[in-house]
């Protein structure tokens, strides 16, 4: 079953065809996502068809939030902030628990929730800590005191200051696990931006700092100069966690040609912030160049087009298989690349993953992306937004191409 095609390719570096893409894409949720009894639906098929209405995971409804707040500061409807201020109370009602912490997993039932996953991650309260932050710039108050208490629970149960590094995951009594892994790191690196985004206080712009020079200086010299996923509880690098699980979409195997290719975007975004305080990280481009460029040497199919999922320590694919959210970092990566360092072999790369995206993972029929196809372009199943996705990455990738061009 191959997806759907569109023969006509546009101008990807159109800043009309960025914020028509984000409506395109906010569609395919619209009228269907919301559950007035609370929060979102979470599981979409091909159509729009909810498979699943009660399953609840803290991933996908931070997610929402982040949509619709980002789409009101966009285009100006109330309805979007309408919907983010619906979402961030299931947060606050729905997921979080008396300890203070948020369930990864709940069951929605005639507005009753009931725990299915009560794990505390580290990777969970970076998204709580976001969808926060972006409700509070586009205008919700109330966000003030759930940003606050995503970072005190961050900073009391798995900031560990020796290592300057966020531990994963802890029980429900607050006891912290010995795996330790850079994906929790990394997208707290994303939220305490939008946080600093947000309030201007310098505590989020200086951890996040921490954490980037954490990740992709010190764990990347241990790991041939790259991000590696996994380690132990003394921050060694783990070679063999997962190895062969393709099934834990959170703690992949691999070197991950999206997390290159996110860590480059990142770290050109925290320059920037630097740069408003008159401060620069001097390290920060060449690492998002060394990053970007081997994930398109080694993940780029030349014979199918797209970027595979991850290569191993011996640079060979260890999952050729397409993810929606590897083309959609790459691009914005290639994006924030071509405009930082004027080489237009940046642009190339953003028009030709923009180009295999547009005929292979874009639904022009339904709207949204299709979730994962095979290494040769296969949809592998129907289901094209599960718990998890809700397309924050895709829709996130044409807002930060807008934001750098200054648009």
């Amino acid at each position: 079953m191959a997806p759907t095609t569109s023969p006509h390719m546009p101008d990807f570096r159109s800043p009309d065809f960025l914020a028509d893409h984000i409506r395109h894409t906010l569609a395919f949720y619209e009228g269907r996502s919301i559950d007035p009894s609370g929060g979102f639906f979470h599981f979409f098929k091909d159509d729009g068809t909810v498979y699943d209405r009660r399953t609840r995971h803290l991933v996908s409804s931070t997610r929402f939030v982040f949509n619709h707040a980002m789409a009101y500061r966009r285009f100006g409807e109330p309805a979007d902030l309408a919907a983010a201020r619906h979402g961030l109370t299931f947060i606050e009602r729905a997921h979080r628990q008396q300890d203070g912490g948020y369930a990864w997993q709940i069951d929605w039932h005639e507005q009753r929730a009931t725990v299915q996953d009560g794990t505390n991650r580290c990777y969970g309260l970076d998204f709580v800590l976001l969808a926060h932050a972006h409700a509070l710039m586009a205008g919700i108050e109330e966000a003030h005191a759930g940003l606050e208490n995503a970072w005190q629970l961050m900073e009391a149960h798995f900031w560990e200051p020796r290592h300057r590094l966020y531990a994963d995951e802890a029980t429900t009594d607050w006891r912290v696990g010995s795996y330790r892994g850079q994906n929790a790191n990394m997208h707290a690196c994303e939220a305490l931006m939008a946080a600093f985004e947000a309030t201007q206080e310098s505590r989020y712009i200086e951890r996040a700092l921490a954490v980037a020079e954490s990740v992709t200086g010190r764990l990347a010299s241990l790991a041939e100069g790259l991000v590696w996923e996994h380690y132990r509880e003394d921050w060694s690098v783990d070679w063999d966690y997962n190895r062969g699980n393709k099934t834990d979409i959170f703690k992949p195997w691999g070197f991950q040609t999206g997390h290159l290719t996110e860590w480059a975007k990142l770290l050109l975004q925290l320059d920037g912030h630097l740069a408003t305080q008159d401060r620069k990280a001097e390290w920060a481009l060449p690492r998002a160049r060394h990053f970007f460029d081997t994930a398109m040497q080694r993940g780029w199919d030349a014979d199918n087009g797209g970027l595979v999922y991850g290569f191993g320590p011996d640079g060979k694919v260890c999952d050729g298989d397409k993810y929606f959210w590897v083309q959609a970092e790459s691009f914005a990566a290639a994006a924030l690349l071509a405009l930082r360092t004027g080489e237009p072999g940046y642009w190339d790369w953003y028009d030709s993953i923009w180009a295999y995206s547009w005929e292979h993972f874009v639904d022009h029929a339904h709207g949204a992306w299709y979730r994962i196809l095979t290494p040769t372009n296969e949809k592998i199943s129907d289901e094209k937004s599960p718990a998890g996705k809700t397309d924050y990455h895709t829709m996130g990738a044409c807002y930060d191409v807008l934001r750098t061009l200054g648009v």
